[in-house]
C-alpha cells in the first residue's frame, strides 16, 4: 500500500511481562477464572519524519523492586534501537497515571506531557483516600506529573483533542477516571492505542471488563468507543496483550513490533 504523506509510524515497545496471573486477574465474571493468563507491559512510540511522540513510559527498576514486578528492560534504554536517548523525547502522551504507564516520567526530563485534566484531578483528589483505588498509583509518579505542571510542561485535554495532525486523544475513563486512548492515522487506517481501555483483545471483542475499575459503565461504553474510532477492530491495540507480538511484525529488536501496517493476520474476534 502506498504511504500517504502525513501518516504515522507506530511501534509497541515491550519492557516487562508477568506470567504468574490467572484469568480472574483479567476479566470480571470469567467462568475459567483459575486458568493462567499472562500479561505483557508496553509503551508505544509514534514517528513521522523528525517528529517523535512517546505514549506512556513504563516503570523503572526501583518501582519494579517495590512492587515485586521485575522489568526486562529499562524504559529509557528500550528506545536505543530508534537512535534515541531519553533526553531526546520532548512530548509524551500519558494515557493515565497508573504506575506501569507513568512510572518512568522522571526518565524523560525534557518532555511535555499530554494528559486528561480528569486524570490529574482523580490522582490528586479524594478518591485516593481509598486504598483500593490508590493501589495502582505511586505518589512519586503523581508528584512528578505535578512538578512537570509547575514547570509549564503539561498540556491538559478535556475529552477529545488533537495533539498533532493525524493524532488525537479521547477520554475513555472506566479503568481510571481520566484514562485516554490515542487515535493515530496510519497507512493501514485509523489505529487506536487502547492502553488500558482494553488490556486484552478479549476485553474489547467480548465486552468483558477488567477487574481494576473506577466506573464500570464508562469501561463498557469505552469498548464501543474504541470500535468507533478504529478503521477496523484489528487496528485496536490492547494495552497488555501478549498476542500483539504474534499479530504484528518484529522490527529492529526483539522487544519492538511495528503496528502501523496492520496485523499480519486478523486477531480472533475481530469482525
Amino acid at each position: 500500500m502506498t504511504l500517504v504523506p502525513g501518516d504515522w509510524d507506530v511501534f509497541s515497545i515491550k519492557y516487562a511481562d508477568r506470567n504468574a496471573r490467572t484469568r480472574a486477574d483479567s476479566f470480571i465474571f470469567d467462568d475459567n477464572h483459575d486458568a493462567p493468563h499472562a500479561m505483557d507491559y508496553f509503551m508505544w512510540l509514534l514517528r513521522r519524519g523528525d517528529e517523535i511522540i512517546l505514549v506512556d513510559t513504563g516503570y523503572d527498576h526501583e518501582e519494579a523492586k517495590a512492587r515485586n514486578r521485575p522489568i526486562r528492560l529499562d524504559p529509557g534504554k528500550a528506545l536505543a534501537p530508534f537512535g534515541l536517548k531519553p533526553e531526546d523525547v520532548t512530548q509524551i502522551i500519558v494515557t493515565h497515571l497508573h504506575y506501569d504507564h507513568a512510572g518512568g516520567l522522571h526518565l524523560f526530563p525534557n518532555a511535555t506531557l499530554h494528559m486528561q485534566a480528569a486524570e490529574m484531578a482523580y490522582a490528586t483528589g479524594p478518591c485516593m483516600c481509598h486504598d483500593t483505588l490508590r493501589m495502582p498509583f505511586t505518589a512519586a509518579h503523581v508528584c512528578e506529573a505535578v512538578k512537570r505542571l509547575y514547570s509549564g510542561k503539561v498540556i491538559f485535554h478535556d475529552g477529545s483533542a488533537e495533539v498533532s495532525e493525524g493524532l488525537t486523544v479521547h477520554c475513555i475513563g472506566g479503568h481510571s477516571r481520566g484514562l485516554q486512548c490515542v487515535r493515530v492515522r496510519t497507512h493501514a487506517g485509523w489505529l487506536v492505542l487502547a492502553s488500558d481501555a482494553a488490556h486484552f483483545y478479549e476485553n474489547v471483542y467480548s465486552e468483558k471488563p477488567f477487574p481494576i475499575v473506577v466506573d464500570l459503565q464508562d469501561m463498557l461504553d469505552g469498548f464501543a468507543t474504541l470500535r468507533r474510532l478504529a478503521s477496523h477492530p484489528g487496528l485496536i491495540i490492547p494495552g497488555h496483550d501478549p498476542l500483539i507480538r504474534q499479530y504484528f511484525p518484529q522490527e529492529m529488536a526483539p522487544h519492538i513490533h511495528r503496528l502501523d501496517g496492520g496485523p499480519m493476520t486478523q486477531p480472533d474476534g475481530a469482525d
